[in-house]
């Protein structure tokens, strides 16, 4: 007979601070969502106005402190969330984990590279801060679904898009023969850009038809592009609400942080962990 190792239990006052960070559905852990999602859209929005030259002349040290008022943000909700799980390995090897350390990070490296010649390099490691856009994915309650439905669809898609660039071989094709080269059809690849421009119904307009059964025949691949842009629509819409119906809950683990569980679970199907 085997026994079950002691797991370790959290104190209150961690356990307060994970319902707080990892629990959406509680008033304080919606507060929370809402005060980081803020924060996390703010610094990225400093982050693009250093990048602009005339706004980093003018407000360059007020950017700068704003860096640092996020930076320091982010580090201590970095360390509250390896605080408020048991093992905090788990979560910090995670891709959340990593993309919370790539927050912050950057700013932290570039006080070593003080020097005018580690200039590009600094700026290098501050490109490295959009990262933090994210952050934002784990927030969102539904993104589990989006997912799923996304593997659930993968081998429909395939066949669609499988599907699609054998038309738009068979219609460039057929266009080369049409226009030729005399009209800037100059090859079938060519045509077959031209087909996948027109079939998307992006229209860039830098190669158009110029004989009326070219013109013709535009108009029908445009017709049935907005029919194939319907397709994939379909697809995921289907895969979707199956797993909406499919959808267990959102409690998260205290030892991983994992959460979408199943609705009966008790514990974690990722660490083991009793929910």
């Amino acid at each position: 007979m085997t026994t079950v190792p002691h797991e370790k239990k959290l104190p209150a006052w961690r356990r307060k601070i994970h319902e707080i960070i990892f629990e959406a559905d509680t008033p304080s852990g919606r507060l929370f969502d809402i005060v980081l999602i803020v924060s996390i859209v703010l610094s990225v929005v400093a982050v693009m106005l250093d990048s602009v030259r005339s706004i980093r002349a003018e407000y360059g040290e007020w950017l700068t402190y704003a860096e640092w008022t996020f930076t320091i943000l982010f580090t201590v909700e970095y360390l509250l969330r390896l605080l408020s799980v048991t093992r905090p390995i788990l979560y910090a090897r995670s891709f959340f984990g990593i993309v919370d350390l790539l927050a912050v990070l950057p700013t932290y490296v570039s006080l070593l590279y003080p020097g005018g010649h580690f200039l590009l390099v600094i700026r290098l490691l501050r490109i490295l801060r959009v990262f933090r856009v994210l952050k934002l994915v784990q927030y969102v309650g539904e993104s589990a679904l989006l997912v799923q439905a996304l593997r659930a669809s993968r081998r429909k898609i395939t066949i669609f898009i499988f599907t699609v660039l054998t038309l738009v071989t068979i219609l460039g094709s057929l266009m080369y023969l049409i226009e030729g080269e005399a009209n800037g059809f100059t090859s079938i690849p060519t045509s077959i850009y031209w087909a996948i421009v027109t079939l998307t119904t992006v229209g860039y307009g830098d190669i158009t038809p110029q004989t009326v059964t070219g013109q013709f025949f535009s108009v029908i691949i445009m017709i049935m592009g907005y029919g194939i842009i319907a397709v994939p629509t379909g697809i995921m819409t289907v895969e979707m609400t199956q797993a909406f119906r499919a959808k267990g809950g959102i409690r998260a683990c205290r030892g991983c942080s994992a959460d979408n569980h199943d609705e009966d679970a008790v514990h974690c199907k990722y660490c083991g962990k009793k929910l």
